[in-house]
């Protein structure tokens, strides 16, 4: 055992190997030495010959620095919220790449004098939304909803219908997120019928804003009833309107989701909003409204705890002047070009000897938005056995276990990338 120990390679002598040089300049020193570490531990232990050191230390180096894996989303839920929601368009991308180095955030390159923060990002949104007369963007969506209720409500009443009480991920609950900010919450109706006349009842001196929420992520129905920001409008308070999904004008494919534009039109007084929702870009929160209230909420002192980082507004900027996003474009996804992606893969893995069938498959929103509505689509259907395997790929591969198949749903796949989906189906069938 001594002679085997004796025989393990300086840290330093490994390091010097050429392989290991280039892996400093990429992944940094400490995490190079810490595989060399562990490749001379193994050493010692006798799980490998000394001889082995350096080429275990280069297979044992990461792929990259970050630990967050690369994903293929086959699971046909265009805003996985486990998955990061929203993926950027190549027009963000580059753009948050070209905000990692030094730009012009908050200085004006004509005059050499300070200028407004963001400013690029705040008048696209601007743009997006002509019937907002100011906006405001920062960290995320429940983050615009407290700044609101901080700005406007605390020590006062919020008035929300019991209905709509909602929680959102990760047992974070509306009710506490208000009241966390100073706010009282004046609750009125019931949890399936709340009527104008209860608002009407419940509005008076302390009342702060009537908070109208749109309980986006389940769906009540039955003996219901619910009042509309256009009849809220009317009550003489303003109308703080959570729309939640980012949804800036109309789509025809999700009728049922409200949008900025309208929530606007109808006599919001503020719409709050997430930015890696259906607007399809990095997380944010996004306020928009009359012009004296978004800046009351600006020049309040929690808006800098709230404030977003350069690359979320470089992101954020070119996910709406940019072209269409990739979360548009899986929605929209046409069922039959769909249908022809995955009989084409499903062919070329039969023929390589993988137990697969082409079949339809419902995809959904996510996110929180549109709950129930189903995405006609297709998937490739698999052994459920080899769902596990294609997760422990890079990237990895995460479809779906349902009715005792592991289904790869097209829809969140770029067409270019079917090909990895099926080399990394391949593999795993070699591995077994």
């Amino acid at each position: 055992m001594s002679d085997v120990r004796r025989r393990v390679p300086r840290t330093d002598t490994v390091l010097a190997d050429p392989r290991l040089t280039v892996a400093v300049d990429r992944l940094g020193r400490a995490t190079v030495k810490a595989a060399v570490g562990a490749a001379q531990d193994r050493a010692r232990a006798g799980e490998i010959p000394p001889e082995q050191v350096v080429d275990a230390a280069v297979a044992a180096l990461p792929i990259r620095v970050s630990s967050l894996r690369p994903v293929l989303n086959a699971t046909g839920v265009v805003l996985h919220t486990n998955l990061g929601r929203a993926p950027l368009s190549a027009a963000a991308v580059a753009a948050a790449v070209a905000a990692a180095g030094y730009v012009d955030l908050e200085y004006d390159v004509g005059t050499g004098q300070r200028a407004r923060r963001g400013r690029g990002a705040l008048a696209a949104l601007a743009a997006a939304v002509p019937l907002a007369e100011d906006v405001l963007v920062i960290n995320n969506g429940a983050a615009a909803l407290v700044l609101a209720a901080t700005a406007l409500g605390a020590g006062r009443e919020i008035i929300v219908s019991r209905g709509e009480l909602v929680e959102i991920g990760d047992g974070f609950r509306l009710p506490d997120l208000v009241t966390s900010t100073g706010a009282r919450l004046r609750e009125v109706g019931t949890t399936n019928r709340t009527t104008l006349a209860d608002y009407a009842a419940a509005v008076g001196s302390e009342t702060g804003f009537v908070l109208k929420v749109h309980p986006s992520n389940f769906r009540v129905t039955g003996y219901t009833a619910a009042v509309e920001v256009a009849e809220l409008a009317g009550l003489g308070v303003p109308v703080v309107a959570d729309i939640g999904s980012g949804l800036l004008e109309p789509d025809p494919l999700l009728p049922d989701e409200p949008d900025a534009a309208g929530a606007l039109a109808a006599g919001a007084a503020l719409v709050t909003a997430s930015g890696d929702k259906l607007l399809g870009g990095p997380q944010a929160g996004l306020v928009l409204g009359r012009r004296e209230l978004v800046e009351r909420l600006r020049r309040h002192p929690l808006a800098r705890a709230l404030r977003v980082d350069k690359l979320t507004l470089a992101a954020f900027e070119a996910t709406l002047r940019g072209p269409a996003r990739p979360a548009y474009e899986a929605l929209h996804a046409d069922p039959a070009m769909l249908r022809r992606r995955v009989e084409a893969l499903t062919a070329e893995l039969v023929e390589r000897g993988v137990a697969a069938a082409a079949v339809e498959s419902a995809g959904a929103v996510g996110g929180g938005a549109a709950p129930g509505l189903g995405l006609p689509g297709w998937a490739v259907a698999l052994p459920p056995a080899y769902a596990g395997p294609l997760r422990q790929r890079d990237p990895a591969v995460v479809g779906r276990v349902e009715g005792g198949r592991c289904l790869l749903d097209l829809r969140c796949v770029p067409a270019g990338r079917d090909g990895e989906l099926r080399d990394a189906v391949l593999a795993v069938l070699a591995d077994t």
